[in-house]
């Protein structure tokens, strides 16, 4: 049974230049001493926000626990880190709330040796929760200042097998393709064909089918030999992906 709220709305930007090569997932990243860990935070966050609506898988919910979500926001509003919230990360963007991003990396269904692709990476916080996940994730960000910020933060935080760049989402990452799972933070009509073909066979995609101002539907696309099959998740409001220009 698909557990979910009425309606989820996040906000986000989406985007795609070269990368770093293949490194090894961090098992723990280090982080900065320096910075409060908010440990406690991160566990009521779990058990009010995730566990309590429905979110089941044991290595999300780790995930969920162990990434610093207010590493990942402005310092003025890092006192709202670990609510129940999308909060602004600048250029009329989120970070989407917690919920949403479990609930994302869940449907992927990943158990730790795929390679995933993020469309529209943000802060890279979705990123850093999905590389406790998989071996290799990629993140596309359009808006150059979110994408510089991003890869600060994920240096900083030590997530060796994330990989930033900043472009054109729609044409995704095609020399480390095929990958096993996408993500798209950003509401499509339809998947893009290049990121259709960039998804290996049996790979499935999670992604927020509609228009602008609409209401959409998150739907999570697996690729067959025969097509594809799809499953309507949950209901939710997300702005549309964006080209260049």
């Amino acid at each position: 049974m698909i557990h979910a709220t009425p309606l989820i709305v996040v906000a986000c930007a989406v985007a795609a230049s070269g990368c770093p090569a293949r490194a090894a997932p961090q098992v723990a990243p280090p982080g900065d001493a320096t910075q409060p860990t908010r440990d406690a935070e991160r566990q009521a966050m779990v058990r009010d926000q995730l566990q309590a609506r429905g979110i089941r898988d044991p290595r999300v919910l780790d995930a969920m626990g162990t990434v610093p979500r207010h590493r990942f926001v402005a310092e003025p509003l890092r006192r709202h880190a670990y609510e129940d919230t999308a909060l602004p990360i600048g250029r009329g963007q989120t970070i989407s709330q917690p919920y949403v991003v479990a609930f994302m990396a869940e449907s992927l269904r990943l158990r730790g040796g795929e390679r995933v692709l993020e469309v529209g990476s943000g802060s890279g916080y979705a990123a850093a929760v999905l590389s406790r996940l998989a071996s290799e994730v990629y993140g596309i960000e359009l808006e150059q200042e979110l994408y510089d910020r991003s890869a600060v933060t994920i240096r900083e935080l030590g997530y060796g097998n994330v990989h930033l760049r900043q472009g054109d989402g729609f044409a995704g990452w095609p020399e480390h393709a095929p990958f096993d799972a996408i993500v798209l933070s950003c509401a499509v009509e339809r998947i893009p064909a290049p990121l259709w073909d960039q998804l290996a066979e049996g790979g499935r995609i999670v992604y927020p089918q509609g228009g602008a101002g609409e209401l959409q539907e998150l739907v999570i696309a697996t690729k067959t030999s025969s097509g594809a099959y799809e499953e309507r998740l949950a209901p939710v409001r997300f702005v549309p992906m964006r080209r260049p220009g």
